[in-house]
């Protein structure tokens, strides 16, 4: 069997093979720091399951620290409550509440951030800690900060940091108001997703300063944004190529609501090709159309479901071969996620990197295209 010291450098060279590394010192970050301190155990979702089930793959089990030096998500936390080792049974079901992130979209992340040796650093989102390392690695402990929304998970991370040698400041409560009493900062990143920008992060990074978060809202769609601070709670910047996703911040999780009873309401034919929201881009559109909404569903069989209003919108393929959509309720969603995508259309649906936001205590904006009028509000 490899060790993980062997098995962390063939990682490194994988990581390198694939241009993931475009910044200093980050590499020699990623072959120092133990992954395996940072995941334990972990789960596995079991292929073929619906709803998914997860197995839980145990610390020193064949198999285990192998998986951990694959460049893969590690799930190790379900319904912010279930760690692998609390599972008796050989499978569970649950959905992802906190995990570590693959590698190589972590390292990425830091280097887009464009932090340099002296940069104070914020991390909202400590998890399994593995990311925190790797920045304390590059910067040193005493200009990194994280902050942990679960109390046992931080507590966990903390545990993994002292073991790996490193000691940075980490606190325990709402990443999403920051850390008003340690800025101000030069960068902050962000390893959850959130609806729209929490005005506190642009009070706390220095005018100059940079951001990177990833947007994301209750039917799942995610693009990550990379913004300069212009001012006291104010910043303008635009979203990076790429599919990067995260799980949302708690706070920012959409509310319980009851099971979905599809219910009759008014049909017409759709103008667009509902798979187009199966497009990653197309998607993130439509949820921007419709901020509120859960999706559902795939293909021509397409669900949304406002979760503020109960309004619904289905959509079938129809016997000539388009596709028919049945709307209900105050909300016409069908109706202004059609409207949203097939502007998207006639610009030639460009990818996320053509899209811009901007951000002020007044409204956050996102905006495509040489006419800023074409645009959505984030729902804040």
């Amino acid at each position: 069997m490899s060790t993980a010291a062997e098995l962390r450098v063939a990682m490194v060279d994988g990581l390198t093979e694939t241009g993931v590394f475009t910044g200093p010192g980050w590499s020699e970050a990623a072959g120092a720091v133990p992954r395996e301190l940072f995941t334990g155990s972990y789960f596995r979702p079991v292929p073929g399951t619906a709803p998914t089930r997860f197995r839980p793959v145990r610390q020193g089990e064949p198999g285990w620290l192998e998986r951990v030096y694959t460049d893969e998500t590690l799930i190790t936390q379900l319904d912010g409550r279930i760690r692998p080792d609390d599972v008796s049974g050989e499978t569970v079901q649950g959905s992802p509440s906190s995990s570590s992130t693959l590698p190589s979209l972590v390292l990425r992340m830091w280097q887009r951030l464009g932090v340099e040796t002296g940069h104070r650093v914020l991390e909202v989102g400590t998890g399994t800690g593995y990311s925190t390392a790797l920045g304390a690695h590059r910067l040193g402990d005493a200009d990194v900060t994280s902050i942990e929304y679960d109390p046992g998970v931080g507590g966990s991370a903390a545990q993994a940091l002292k073991a790996a040698g490193y000691a940075p400041r980490l606190l325990i409560g709402d990443g999403l108001r920051g850390d008003p009493d340690g800025g101000p900062y030069d960068r902050l990143i962000a390893t959850c997703s959130v609806r729209y920008i929490p005005l506190p992060w642009l009070h706390q990074v220095k005018p100059g300063g940079r951001t990177l978060v990833t947007l994301s809202g209750w039917s799942y769609a995610n693009a990550l944004a990379l913004l300069e601070v212009t001012g006291p709670g104010e910043a303008a910047g635009r979203f990076l190529p790429g599919g990067t996703s995260f799980m949302i911040a708690r706070p920012h999780d959409r509310p319980p609501r009851p099971m979905l009873t599809l219910l009759p309401g008014d049909e017409r034919a759709s103008r667009i090709d509902p798979a187009k929201l199966d497009d990653w881009t197309g998607g993130w559109i439509a949820q921007l159309a419709a901020p509120s909404a859960e999706r559902l569903g795939a293909g021509p069989d397409q669900i949304l479901w406002d979760v503020a209003t109960g309004s619904q919108a289905r959509t079938t393929r129809d016997y000539r071969g388009g596709w028919t959509v049945v709307q209900r309720g105050p909300v016409r969603l069908w109706d202004r996620v059609e409207e949203a995508v097939r502007k998207w259309q006639t610009l030639g649906e460009p990818g996320q990197e053509a899209f811009r936001l901007t951000v002020s205590a007044a409204r956050q904006r996102v905006w495509l295209g040489a006419d800023a009028s074409l645009g959505w509000e984030l729902p804040v």
